[in-house]
């Protein structure tokens, strides 16, 4: 693989410059929005720390080497010294209470597992993975990715390995919340900060074939994904646009303070639709976090939709209009509140669709 890192020229002088100098700090987090590199970027640093035919020059340009047996392994997910932790791993777990578990969160046993070893919750006792021998010889390299996920029990538990780390084992922690993480653990770690992509670098990922769509729909998922090709690609994938259409109605009843009658009804439809589309696809998968991953979606519908409100307010200079669309971004964040809360998405979505219809017409009464 030789994509390079697209939009990221602080990440890339960061990694750099710990490359070059051939110190590298064993533990960092790499955080900011989905779909902004952070996995690729992983990706080529466990390249360029796996492999002994990288160069000097690629190290300085933060490109991993292609076309050699490590690379090889890394492309096809089979390299033995490079492991990403997801909770989706819980499915295959040996742990009967793991594997039945709602795939929410990234759980102490899980990391015992994978990473720090131990005994799990039914006497289990795991070697420590970070601790082994590389099998290949050159170093090892761990990704927990959607950090934030991880317990707090886990987390305090991952402080030891930070705080005496094995020779040539680096742990990469991916994050989209870093307010989620122990203080203490964003203290013991190098911090690389991931942002939307500039109008340029979404560019040059778009020639490079990174979307399918045409026309109308192409223009949409870019508004949608705001310098994010993760949220393209997966608003583009789950046919968001035409969810887009179908709740615009909705959505111009709310801006005018009018209760939109079935919406909250069909964006649970069409959530539960997606959810269950991702578990038919992957037989590992949970229903619960496809559950969420849907919820997730709408709410970035809503917001886009907001933001194209405010800016067309903002562009007429109407002060009341200005005001609702401001007043209605207080309902998205409670929405998402809800959903991490575990409320009922039902009512979660009915709450949101009233706050927001009351919103607007509070703002524009004044």
């Amino acid at each position: 693989m030789s994509a390079p890192l697209l939009g990221q020229p602080g990440a890339v002088r960061a990694f750099s410059a710990a490359l070059e100098r051939d110190r590298l700090h064993h533990a960092w987090i790499l955080h900011g929005p989905m779909g902004t590199g952070k996995m690729l970027a992983a990706r080529i640093f466990a390249g360029l720390v796996l492999d002994p035919a990288a160069t000097p020059a690629q190290r300085r340009t933060f490109q991993a080497p292609a076309a050699t047996e490590e690379s090889r392994l890394l492309d096809a997910g089979t390299h033995p010294d490079f492991t990403v932790i997801r909770k989706e791993l819980s499915r295959h777990s040996a742990n009967r209470e793991l594997r039945e578990r709602k795939q929410l969160n990234i759980p102490l046993d899980l990391l015992r597992e994978t990473l720090l070893g131990g005994t799990d919750g039914e006497g289990r006792h795991h070697d420590s993975a970070a601790f082994r021998t590389a099998v290949r010889g050159h170093g090892k390299v761990f990704v927990i990715d959607e950090a934030e996920l991880l317990e707090a029990e886990a987390q305090n538990a991952l402080l030891k390995t930070l705080e005496e780390p094995p020779p040539r084992t680096y742990l990469m922690l991916l994050t989209t919340r870093l307010d989620r993480l122990l203080p203490t653990i964003r203290s013991r770690c190098q911090q690389v900060t991931f942002g939307p992509l500039d109008a340029a670098s979404m560019k040059s990922w778009l020639d490079g074939g990174g979307l399918s769509a045409t026309g109308a729909e192409r223009e949409w998922l870019l508004r949608f994904a705001e310098g994010s090709p993760g949220a393209a690609v997966a608003a583009e994938r789950r046919g968001l646009h035409a969810w887009w259409s179908d709740f615009q109605k909705g959505f111009q009843h709310m801006d005018q303070g009018k209760l939109p009658g079935d919406l909250a009804e069909r964006m649970h439809e069409r959530a539960n639709e997606l959810a269950e589309s991702i578990v038919k696809e992957n037989e590992y998968a949970s229903k619960e976090a496809a559950n969420r991953l849907g919820l997730s979606m709408l709410a970035r519908l809503c917001g886009l939709h907001l933001r194209e409100r405010l800016r067309g307010a903002c562009d007429r200079a109407v002060a009341e209009e200005i005001a609702a669309s401001l007043a209605c971004t207080a309902s998205i964040e409670r929405f998402e509140d809800n959903v991490r809360g575990n409320v009922n998405p039902k009512l979660a979505l009915a709450a949101l669709v009233a706050e927001w219809t009351d919103a607007s017409r509070m703002a524009m009464a004044r």
